[in-house]
């Protein structure tokens, strides 16, 4: 392992100790400056995506151990259902037109599939509307634990470059129950509150959830 990838894993490692110390603060979770705010973004290399898994397995397992209700959504998924959900004409159509596009001009094809996809994540109908379903469910399941709950949005790096998590943020902004949400960002942390997705896209400073890197 070189010396970038032991400095990368390091990060990682403090960036969940970090996140578990405040979670388990003795007033409840604080993971952000914020009341009212539960919110927090856990940055890690796009590299190490199965790194980042294994640590939030450990934390999560930790968390159980002590009575925590903890669960993972992906954003993958939330997708993909969405597609499994239209006709399938809908789906061979979008296959079919970016296959032809790409074999006159890969990026035809690409940004084919942009201008579809976008309809499918974009947006407050989008899949914000799901994460927002699936917490409100997850709440009502679980009435009374807000001091003892965690979600974590993950599998975002899936959806490049389809997608950007400051847009998803602001369309749950306010609707997650007050439960402690963190969203596993696949990029780099430029300065305080400046992110850049898949360390592909130029930086975003859009972002006021705490960020832990």
């Amino acid at each position: 392992m070189t010396n970038g990838s032991l400095f990368e894993t390091a990060s990682l490692d403090r960036a969940v100790h970090d996140l578990k110390k405040d979670l388990l603060d003795e007033a409840g979770p604080r993971i952000s400056t914020m009341r009212n705010y539960r919110f927090a973004i856990l940055t890690y290399d796009p590299r190490h995506e199965f790194k980042l898994r294994q640590r939030i397995r450990s934390l999560s397992d930790e968390l159980t151990a002590l009575g925590w209700h903890v669960d993972s959504i992906s954003l993958l998924q939330l997708l993909l259902n969405r597609l499994k959900s239209e006709d399938p004409w809908v789906l061979e159509s979008i296959i079919d037109m970016e296959k032809y596009l790409h074999e006159q001009e890969p990026e035809l094809g690409l940004n084919h599939l942009k201008d579809k996809l976008t309809n499918y994540i974009e947006g407050p109908d989008g899949i914000a509307k799901d994460v927002v379903a699936w917490i409100d469910d997850f709440a009502e399941k679980n009435p009374n634990q807000a001091n003892h709950t965690l979600i974590f949005l993950g599998r975002t790096g899936a959806l490049y470059p389809f997608f950007r998590s400051s847009a998803l943020l602001k369309h749950i902004d306010g609707k997650t129950q007050n439960l402690p949400v963190v969203v596993l960002y696949p990029g780099s942390r430029n300065d305080l509150q400046s992110l850049s997705f898949m360390e592909e896209l130029e930086a975003d400073r859009d972002y006021r959830p705490r960020v832990y890197s």
